[in-house]
């Protein structure tokens, strides 16, 4: 008797859960299972030897022991002989990319079964790492059966897939709305003294682009605060930017949030800003994440990166040029000085939420692409317009 859907393993990256490939992977698994589909999830363990977590009758999670981190890749020989074991009771394995450790684990796993690969982004920073990993990379993307992105722009323009076109489709990434409570929303924007808060979060490393979101504050007028969450190795020399140039009242580092205390944060701004700068900023997540709770965002045009996308210019928020302070500053006045402009966009961000990043679309999408590989149904009709309108699938 021919099964409805088929048993699926989630490969990469690590748990605890650190950014957003792992996220992506975590949420598959558990959205999948709620749905009553078996999904479990292997992947290296930042610390401790390993074990198997069930999270649901449907659903378990097989931390593997890494022996440590290189080039920003754990080393977790365990996952090889682990996948060896575990893999023919599973109908598609679904890596995650970039995961150099998980490609290696599914090359000597002498898995036969249908494979999707989950391309979240180019090798960017690790250009050795790349060089001898390059064999495998190529290896990877002629075994997929099919090629997952996280936005038609990354799809179409990554040189790694100019020649898989035939095999590649969009899933954009989708989240759980925000959902901020009115008193800690309130309470917040009285300890900025009712200024237009500036929202941005993310690890404080270079190509994020927070230097330029520093300098934009001395553009903005002062009723603006621009507050900045995470932590990172460029936490000093932004301080150091503050405080030379005089904007210790008009920015403020707030470190690592707590995830309970991130909806205020995300309630209480007047405009999200995404200011990063290199196509290592491959979707944006915390773009969604405000356009959630109806929140415009001003973001930038990364080459070859899916974050303007995401952020659809004159809809949900502004896109600016990567690196130009003052075209972040004047895009930030331009939305949020006019109510009527700021409404218009604070309602257009929520609907695009709604229309394409809620966690329902990614998990109802996700399993289509799991039947189209699984019984064969014709890619292009089962997936509607394609990839060149805003709905992808």
């Amino acid at each position: 008797m021919k099964k409805e859907y088929p048993s699926i393993l989630q490969l990469g990256k690590f748990y605890p859960i650190k950014g957003g490939v792992e996220k992506v992977a975590y949420d598959l698994m558990t959205g999948l299972s709620t749905n009553e589909i078996h999904c479990d999830m292997l992947c290296a363990t930042v610390a401790g030897k390993g074990k198997t977590i069930r999270l649901n009758s449907y659903a378990r999670l097989m931390e593997c022991h890494s022996w440590g981190k290189a080039a920003a890749t754990m080393i977790a020989p365990s996952m090889i002989t682990t996948l060896r074991k575990v893999c023919p009771s599973y109908d598609i394995v679904h890596v995650h990319h970039p995961d150099p450790m998980a490609a290696l684990a599914l090359a000597l796993s002498g898995y036969k079964g249908k494979v999707v690969l989950h391309w979240h982004s180019d090798i960017q920073k690790q250009k050795y790492l790349l060089r001898l990993y390059r064999p495998l990379q190529d290896w990877l993307l002629r075994r997929a059966d099919l090629i997952v992105g996280t936005s038609p722009v990354y799809l179409d323009e990554s040189p790694f897939l100019k020649n898989v076109q035939q095999k590649t489709v969009c899933l954009p990434i989708g989240v759980p709305p925000i959902l901020p409570e009115p008193e800690a929303v309130d309470k917040l924007r009285q300890q900025y003294g009712g200024k237009k808060i500036v929202f941005s979060l993310g690890r404080l490393v270079a190509y994020k682009g927070f230097t330029h979101l520093v300098e934009a504050a001395r553009f903005l007028k002062d009723d603006y605060v621009v507050l900045i969450g995470g932590t990172g190795a460029l936490k000093q020399e932004l301080s150091r930017q503050i405080k030379r140039l005089g904007l210790e009242n008009k920015v403020v580092l707030l470190g690592r949030i707590p995830d309970k205390d991130l909806p205020a944060y995300f309630g209480a701004c007047k405009v999200f800003c995404l200011p990063s700068v290199q196509k290592t900023e491959a979707f944006g997540i915390v773009q969604i994440e405000a356009m959630s709770c109806g929140k415009p965002v001003v973001a930038t045009r990364i080459p070859q990166s899916g974050v303007s996308w995401v952020n659809k210019h004159g809809v949900s928020g502004l896109n600016v040029m990567p690196g130009n302070a003052g075209e972040l500053a004047r895009a930030i006045q331009d939305i949020a000085d006019n109510e009527s402009v700021y409404d218009k966009y604070s309602i257009a961000a929520k609907n695009r939420y709604w229309d394409i990043f809620t966690n329902e679309h990614m998990i109802d999408k996700c399993k289509r692409i799991y039947n189209i590989i699984i019984y064969g149904k014709d890619k292009r009709s089962s997936f509607g317009c394609g990839r060149k309108h805003d709905c992808c699938l």
